[in-house]
C-alpha cells in the first residue's frame, strides 16, 4: 500500500508531498469535470508555493483509452516532467498510472496487459481520488481500453501502487447523486469480491468487512445529500479500505464481466457492477456460503435462525434493495442494447485476470447465462 494521508484539507499537502518525493516538474492528470472546482486551485497553489512547475492534462473520457494515454505521454516527455499526479476518479488515476508506466518502459501500453509485465522503475506517483470510488489510488491495477480490440486491458503490477495517496472527503461534496451511487456500488463490489476471493487473507478480510459495513450504513445518506459530511467521510474511508482489500486479494467475475462490457460500451463502470453484482453473488453462493452469511450480517441483516445459505440469500437481497433505493440501473438493457455482443463479451470476460480469483469455477456458457440474467 502507499503512504496514505486522509482527512479534510489534506489536499493542501500535495505540493509538500511532491517536494518530499523529489519532484520538481509534475505532470497532473485530472478529470475534465473538476476543472472548475475551487479546491483544484488550492492544489495548484500548493504546488507553486513549493516552487514546482506543473503541466495539466485533462483530455480523457469515462473509460480511458490507449490513445489518451499516448497523448498524455507525449506531453509528459515534451515538458520533461519527473513525477505524475492523478486527480479525479478511477479514469484519471488509471491514466496517470499508465503514463508513469510508459515514461520509463518502452513500447505500447498493450505490452503490459496482464500480471507483472513492468520491468523498469516508475517515476514518483501521487494520487488524489475525488470519488468514493475506484480505490485506484491504493491499488496495483490500471484499466485501459485497447481501442482497436474494444477491450479493457487489466494491467497488474506492484509498480503501479502509488507512492502517496491523498484522500480528502471534501472533494466528494460536489458530486451528483447518480455518480455518488455508481461509485459507491463500485466500492461495495470491490469489498464483496475481495472478501470471497480465493486469494483473500485475514489482512484483506479486515479491510473488506469494514468497507461492507460502512457502505451499508452510509451510502444511502451520501447519495441523499451533498452536504452530509459524515457520510462523505465514511464513504471515502470505505473506498480506501475496499481498495486495499482488492489490490491484495484481487476481484472476481463481476469485474471480469464489467471490464468486458466497458471495453465495448461507454457505460459507467459502477453502474455495470451494480447490475451484475447480485447475479454473480447468487452464482458464487455455493462456493463459500459461510462468507456470504457473514456479508449479510455486515450489511445489517438479522440472520439468527437461518441456515448459511438462507443468510447468504438475505444478503444478496439486501444488495438488490440498496441498489434500488439509490436509483442505480437494475438491468443492462436500461443502459443500451448489449444482447448481440454477449457471446463476444463472455469470451473477453473469461480471459480477464480478475476471473482467476473468483471463488467458483465458471465456464463460457455460465458467463453468457449471467449476462442474459442481467439483461
Amino acid at each position: 500500500m502507499p503512504e496514505v494521508i486522509f482527512g479534510e484539507e489534506s489536499i493542501s499537502q500535495l505540493g509538500e508531498c511532491c517536494a518530499r518525493v523529489g519532484a520538481m516538474n509534475v505532470f497532473i492528470v485530472c478529470d475534465p469535470s473538476i476543472l472548475n472546482e475551487e479546491w483544484l486551485d488550492d492544489i495548484l497553489k500548493s504546488c507553486l508555493n513549493k516552487g514546482l512547475k506543473y503541466t495539466l492534462f485533462h483530455e480523457l473520457t469515462i473509460n480511458p483509452k490507449d490513445f489518451e494515454v499516448e497523448k498524455g505521454l507525449l506531453l509528459y516527455k515534451q515538458f520533461e516532467c519527473d513525477a505524475v499526479i492523478g486527480i479525479g476518479g478511477g479514469s484519471a488515476i488509471d491514466v496517470a498510472k499508465a503514463i508513469a508506466l510508459l515514461s520509463t518502459n518502452h513500447g505500447s501500453i498493450q505490452l503490459y496487459e496482464g500480471i507483472d509485465k513492468i520491468k523498469a522503475p516508475l517515476p514518483p506517483q501521487i494520487m488524489v481520488p475525488t470519488t468514493a470510488g475506484s480505490g485506484s489510488e491504493v491499488s496495483q491495477f490500471s484499466i485501459i481500453i485497447d481501442s482497436t480490440r474494444k477491450k479493457k486491458m487489466t494491467i497488474v503490477s506492484k509498480s503501479l501502487i502509488p507512492d502517496i495517496a491523498i484522500i480528502d472527503p471534501k472533494t466528494l461534496s460536489s458530486k451528483e447523486p447518480q455518480l455518488t451511487a455508481a461509485t459507491g456500488l463500485d466500492v461495495l463490489t470491490h469489498a464483496i469480491e475481495a472478501y470471497v476471493s480465493v486469494a483473500a487473507t485475514p489482512l484483506t478480510d479486515v479491510q473488506a468487512q469494514s468497507a461492507i459495513s460502512l457502505v451499508a450504513e452510509y451510502l444511502r445518506p451520501s447519495v441523499a445529500s451533498k452536504l452530509n459530511n459524515k457520510a462523505k467521510s465514511k464513504m471515502a474511508m470505505a473506498s480506501l479500505q475496499a481498495g486495499l482489500a482488492f489490490s491484495n486479494a484481487i476481484l472476481g467475475a463481476v469485474h471480469a464481466m464489467s471490464h468486458a462490457v466497458g471495453g465495448r460500451f461507454p457505460f459507467s463502470h459502477g453502474e455495470v457492477n451494480a447490475v451484475l453484482l447480485p447475479h454473480v453473488m447468487e452464482f458464487n453462493l455455493i462456493a463459500c456460503p459461510e462468507k456470504f452469511a457473514t456479508i449479510a450480517k455486515l450489511l445489517g441483516e438479522n440472520t439468527s435462525g437461518l441456515t448459511t445459505m438462507q443468510a447468504g440469500l438475505k444478503g444478496i437481497e439486501h444488495v438488490r434493495n440498496l441498489s434500488i433505493d439509490i436509483g442505480a440501473p437494475q438491468r443492462l438493457s436500461e443502459m443500451g442494447s448489449v444482447e448481440e455482443y454477449i457471446p463476444e463479451m463472455s469470451v473477453v470476460a473469461l480471459q480477464d485476470a480478475c476471473m482467476i480469483t473468483n471463488p467458483r469455477d465458471i465456464t463460457l456458457k455460465e458467463v453468457e447465462a449471467l449476462f442474459r440474467q442481467a439483461l
